[in-house]
């Protein structure tokens, strides 16, 4: 078991070890993300949000969200 916190410690396997964990774990985000219909459309329906002036036109949006508001 020591071998292993070893060979981990030197910076140049640490990198690589890294490298792997972050790559793989960026690759199954984008899979989930994109993998479902619903969800894709979901996002899909939300790129348009930093455009709409109107709370009505927010998908999703319910007059009862806006409670809170004032």
């Amino acid at each position: 078991m020591s071998e292993i916190w070893m060979w981990l410690g030197n910076l140049t396997n640490s990198k690589i070890t890294a490298l792997l964990i972050f790559f793989t774990s960026f690759v199954v985000i984008v899979l989930y993300v994109y993998s479902g219909k619903n969800r894709k459309a979901r996002l899909e329906s939300y790129k348009d949000i930093p455009f709409v002036d109107d709370h009505d036109k927010i998908p999703g949006h319910t007059p009862e969200s806006d409670k809170g508001d004032k």
